[in-house]
């Protein structure tokens, strides 16, 4: 059963991306990753709250949990994506951009993590 909720939220978590990717490039433009680096930084947000969410207060069964955390923020989170966009940067001379972007996106991601592991553990669901 594992697969089956891996797989469903796989599709999930792909068509959130891509839902994401258009509103944030309609919104603020191509000129800078901002559609990847708000992917990773809410991706990380969610897996670090859902993560403990699911293990300390909600009780999921463990294929459910994988299924939601491997398959659906997996598919949604986008590393491969952030390495290549700063690998154009760089090859373009876009060496304060692709530096902002690494540093930005390492320091908001961790930081997202922390927030939504803090808020499961002191504001989620109680068993």
């Amino acid at each position: 059963m594992t697969f089956v909720y891996i797989a469903f939220f796989a599709v999930l978590g792909a068509f959130a991306r891509y839902g994401q990717t258009l509103a944030v490039q309609g919104f603020l433009g191509r000129g800078f990753p901002f559609a990847t680096l708000s992917i990773n930084v809410l991706g990380s947000f969610l897996m670090g709250f859902l993560f403990f969410e699911t293990l300390e207060h909600i009780d999921l069964g463990p294929d459910l949990r994988t299924g939601i955390l491997s398959g659906g923020l997996g598919a949604y989170t986008t590393f491969s994506t952030f390495s290549l966009e700063t690998l154009n940067l760089i090859e373009n001379a876009e060496w304060l951009k692709a530096s902002l972007y690494v540093a930005a996106s390492v320091v908001l991601s961790i930081a997202a993590a922390i927030l939504g592991a803090y808020l499961s553990r002191n504001f989620g669901v109680q068993r």
